[in-house]
């Protein structure tokens, strides 16, 4: 019941910045505001992703093939994009998604601030030998990865081109066997060699399929569409549930929801986010655009809707700043990454 004016002017008339009486929002506020109602400028200091706290060490720490303790997850910059097809640039994506700023910090659908939930660091980007190398740069990301996961800490990764999915999950696939996955993209990505070419950004889950680390009944694909719909054959072959972006309009994102959780099931499941299954008025920003796509607000009811799975990973890719005038592509992308945050806070719940 609404309050009265007095009943007001006593809780907040002498406000100072700090006044707060509902528990949950009280509970976030006190994390947030320092004494005298002062809080950080967003605009200020050292740019990383979702403001968590930088721990470049620790990427030097795991490269020296140490381990790292006291940390749940770590937010990684994967900035490498040797395996697009079309135009280059997302290698620049940690970069822009870093420079994004008042992202969270509570989740009001989830009911959680997953920054003062979780232990929480930005490690910096994966040490890759050369800027030239495909081949190379997967093994130093497969590697890289190999070292986080078996410090017991859940990885968030931000690239890069879709390919760097691939080591990813055989990463992950060695501590946890083979993963399931929630893929939300306007691309398949089951497609086979190009040009003599296996680890490109179109064929990342194929590679994860047969190299056993994805398991293909406990993978939906959400938001598929365009052109190239004829080469995702191995998708419906190897048995994953593909739900094109016109089906999402047809039953509706509650109706996407039931289906992932069911396809899912409660194994470990690897939450994989393409900005390109947006639709490219709302990101431009990306290298292969398709239009007819989803909308960042459907995006974000579907992984709200993966709340409890038992997550073990995940990654926002394909964000290239260079075709991204008015940052939103960006913006999207560091959105989706505190969506991801969120899940990994509430799972099991």
């Amino acid at each position: 019941m609404p309050k009265s004016l007095s009943e007001l002017r006593d809780l907040y008339g002498n406000d100072k910045g700090t006044a707060f009486h509902d528990p949950r929002m009280k509970a976030v506020a006190d994390q947030v505001f320092a004494v005298g109602g002062r809080r950080a400028w967003p605009f200020a200091g050292i740019s990383t992703l979702l403001d968590a706290r930088p721990a470049p060490e620790l990427a030097d720490r795991l490269s020296e093939g140490g381990r790292i303790d006291g940390l749940d997850v770590a937010l990684v910059g994967v900035p490498m994009d040797l395996g697009v097809t079309n135009r280059a640039g997302s290698r620049r994506g940690p970069k822009a998604v870093r420079e994004v700023e008042r992202i969270g910090p509570w989740n009001r659908v989830l009911d959680v601030a997953p920054l003062h939930r979780l232990r929480v660091a930005d490690i910096g980007d994966v040490p890759m030998r050369s800027r030239y190398d495909l081949a190379s740069c997967h093994a130093d990301i497969e590697g890289f990865f190999t070292a986080l996961v078996s410090s017991d800490v859940a990885p968030l990764a931000v690239g890069g081109d879709h390919s760097i999915s691939r080591p990813i999950l055989a990463a992950l696939a060695a501590r946890h066997g083979p993963v399931g996955m929630v893929h939300i993209d306007a691309h398949a990505d089951t497609s086979g060699v190009y040009e003599g070419a296996k680890f490109h950004h179109g064929g990342p889950f194929r590679q994860a399929v047969l190299e056993g680390s994805l398991d293909p009944t406990r993978c939906v694909q959400i938001g598929i569409r365009g052109g190239g719909d004829y080469l995702w054959e191995f998708s419906f072959a190897s048995g994953m549930r593909v739900i094109h972006a016109e089906e999402v309009a047809q039953i509706g994102v509650d109706a996407v929801i039931a289906i992932a959780r069911e396809v899912v099931g409660a194994g470990p499941t690897y939450v994989s986010f393409d900005v390109d299954s947006l639709d490219p008025g709302f990101a431009p920003g990306t290298g292969t655009p398709e239009v007819g796509g989803l909308t960042p607000r459907e995006v974000q009811a579907i992984l709200r809707g993966m709340a409890g799975i038992d997550m073990v990973g995940g990654d926002v890719v394909e964000v290239a700043p260079s075709y991204d005038p008015t940052s939103n592509t960006a913006q999207a992308g560091a959105q989706i990454l505190f969506e991801l945050l969120s899940l990994y806070a509430v799972r099991g719940r």
